[in-house]
């Protein structure tokens, strides 16, 4: 199944917005940029307050997905700046988690995972877009933003277990950029181009 993503605003509001030979340009009120924000921020300090009651039993030996999830804080890693990926690194890297945020506000927009955290983001990724979306946004609203990534090197070796990592911290912090929260949301940052003059 395909999740469509919901819109931020009504058709009236993005009428003009598409033109044929071209990316749509999407002009986002500061007003609304700034709710949206602050919705994703609001649930994101719940989860940083009150982390995610987690039931053990006595015969847990390994902690599940969930509990290992509430462990980790994205906000505490080191940054990097987004454009990692284009630098010169000495090795492919390890297996990791990571956390691009927002640190202005600050709120976490995407969760990933990796086998090689130098090699993640060469080529294609979804995610360049949405940040470069993300940033556009803000410029017309002269609103500050600071998009950084972090990595989590602990995160498990094997995929499949890194997987279930990723997906619990991508529904416990309900990360607006991945697709599993689109919904959620109603991010406009995904499927259109916004692009400034």
């Amino acid at each position: 199944m395909v999740s469509e993503q919901k819109s931020l605003f009504s058709t009236a509001e993005l009428r003009g917005c598409y033109t044929v030979g071209r990316s749509p340009e999407l002009a986002i009120s500061r007003e609304s940029l700034q709710e949206w924000k602050q919705r994703v921020f609001r649930y994101q300090q719940q989860v940083k307050i009150n982390p995610p009651a987690q039931q053990g039993t006595l015969f847990d030996l390994i902690p599940t997905a969930e509990e290992i999830a509430s462990c980790v804080n994205p906000f505490e890693l080191p940054q990097q700046n987004t454009e990692f990926w284009r630098w010169q690194a000495a090795d492919e890297g390890v297996s990791a988690l990571y956390f691009v945020i927002d640190y202005e506000l600050p709120i976490l927009l995407y969760v990933g995972e990796t086998v090689k955290s130098n090699l993640r983001w060469k080529g294609e990724h979804d995610c360049k877009r949405y940040i470069l979306n993300y940033v556009s946004a803000h410029r017309p609203c002269n609103l500050p933003v600071s998009v950084n990534i972090g990595f989590w090197a602990q995160a498990p070796v094997k995929t499949r277990d890194r997987q279930q990592l990723e997906l619990a911290l991508i529904y416990q912090w309900r990360s607006p950029f991945n697709k599993e929260n689109w919904e959620f949301w109603g991010t406009p940052f995904i499927g259109y181009g916004v692009h400034t003059s």
